[in-house]
């Protein structure tokens, strides 16, 4: 039963509907389109695919793992040394607005949750959505992999609806990229849960050229 329920706290905290606007963001898509980088489902694939081999397997996925240990460690100040890394790798102040504003719109749904711990660090978790998310799968008692998974499925379909939105493509497009980003997900998740302290980091140019530029875009959907 508790496996059971662990996994649908997790679904729930994977949702597109959750309340921290992650649709909102394009994380430097929109810019990509606009200067025809990306047009295409094959070129959104490969757009998404990159990011997954560099960006999710070295960056997101680890410190994600940091930021739960240190949350049932209940250890905050590690927990903030692990943001303030994060926060140094968002390259363009678009990327760290985003985590920012994430970051607080996922405490103030963790302290509606009574989540143990909000409360209290609701400083220090304000700076990041990732490790809002962590000290969720921490009082849900949410398996590790399990939970990177799921952070990592919710990422790819929140930017593949923007790049459906944006190119435009049909929803099935965007079924046929999730479907065969799948694999190569679930494979960067596993790599990216026993990266060392020592490898954690990943600069994508592309995202973070499309991400700056992004912020002065003349019109625009989303906000980074």
């Amino acid at each position: 039963m508790m496996a059971d329920i662990s996994l649908i706290r997790l679904m729930q905290l994977s949702s597109s509907a959750l309340p921290v606007g992650g649709f909102t963001y394009s994380q430097g898509l929109e810019w990509a389109v606009e200067c025809q980088w990306v047009n295409t489902e094959q070129e959104l694939h490969d757009w998404l695919a990159d990011l997954i081999a560099t960006n999710l397997q070295y960056l997101e996925i680890p410190l994600l793992v940091r930021m739960l240990e240190a949350c049932q460690a209940k250890d905050e100040l590690n927990l903030s040394r692990w943001i303030d890394i994060l926060l140094a790798h968002r390259e363009t102040r678009e990327l760290r607005m985003e985590e920012k504003n994430r970051g607080r719109a996922m405490v103030r749904l963790l302290q509606d949750l009574d989540m143990d711990l909000a409360e209290q660090w609701k400083l220090v978790l304000a700076k990041s959505q990732t490790a809002g998310f962590a000290l969720a799968l921490s009082q849900w008692n949410i398996p590790v992999h399990l939970g990177a998974q799921g952070f990592a499925w919710s990422w790819l379909e929140n930017l593949v609806i923007s790049g459906v939105k944006l190119i435009p493509l049909g929803q099935m497009a965007g079924q046929r990229i999730l479907r065969d980003l799948a694999q190569p997900l679930a494979l960067a998740v596993d790599k990216g849960l026993s990266v060392s302290d020592n490898n954690i980091g990943s600069s994508p140019p592309a995202l973070a050229y499309a991400s700056a530029r992004h912020e002065t875009q003349y019109t625009r959907l989303f906000r980074s």
